[in-house]
């Protein structure tokens, strides 16, 4: 387990009026962008990264802070679409499950490996997002014209391969949420496209859903962690971007 001396209360190094204010405003933005199709954890991880104060697990805690501080903007963004989930086929619920065990697989393995191998990859994970992001408006393109004007398949149950390999890859995309998960509405948009369950309206209120419940298993894993035994949450961050991302979730 990781050592951190960022401290509980941060009274050494307080966030000033300033630069909780661009937290806000950044988180605001990335939440409206997680509602709408996802990537804009990449924005709140990179700007608490700038501001939090230097330290070695810095950058374990502005993942775990951006996580739990963006949680809410998915709850929002998740009613917000309520309406989207009506006729939803059952079975696809079953992909919940594999949501919460790779959410918490995953954010364990951000706790539990040493914080030099989450800062040696970090870079690699920035580009795999900001790649996601630059090429979100083409997918967009493609799965607009392929489902779009199409009924969910609320009798039609998938083939059996074809539901473990999508309860497979959200496992992964679960694990991926867990771990960093900027990006990871788009890889889930993308996936649930092929599962016959409406259009694009009907896919991101699924893949809101989704979303949530992964942030939800990462933020509890984190904040589980910083109250019990390593302090790796920027408190006063995440009460100001829990604000922030409820509004910009809506």
């Amino acid at each position: 387990m990781m050592s951190c001396a960022y401290g509980f209360l941060f009274t050494e190094s307080s966030p000033t009026l300033a630069s909780l204010a661009f937290i806000a405003g950044v988180t605001a933005v990335a939440a409206a962008i997680n509602s709408v199709a996802g990537g804009g954890r990449i924005l709140t991880f990179s700007a608490l990264a700038a501001i939090l104060p230097a330290d070695p697990s810095r950058l374990v805690i502005a993942n775990a802070t951006s996580t739990i501080g963006l949680w809410p903007g998915t709850l929002s963004a998740a009613w917000e679409y309520r309406h989207e989930r009506t006729g939803q086929p059952k079975w696809s619920l079953w992909l919940l499950l594999p949501s919460v065990a790779g959410s918490v697989l995953g954010t364990l393995l951000v706790l539990v490996l040493p914080t030099t191998y989450f800062d040696s990859i970090v870079p690699l994970l920035i580009f795999l997002a900001a790649t996601l992001f630059a090429v979100q408006p083409y997918l967009s393109k493609h799965l607009s014209k392929k489902v779009d004007g199409k009924e969910p398949h609320s009798t039609e149950h998938p083939k059996t391969k074809t539901l473990l390999l999508a309860a497979t890859l959200q496992f992964f995309m679960g694990m991926y949420g867990g771990y960093f998960g900027a990006g990871n509405g788009i890889l889930m948009l993308a996936v649930l496209g092929g599962l016959g369950l409406g259009d694009t309206h009907r896919l991101n209120g699924f893949k809101n859903l989704l979303a949530m419940v992964i942030s939800a298993c990462a933020a509890l894993t984190f904040m589980l962690t910083s109250f019990t035994s390593s302090p790796i949450v920027a408190w006063p961050e995440v009460g100001i971007m829990a604000i922030a991302a409820i509004i910009g979730g809506f």
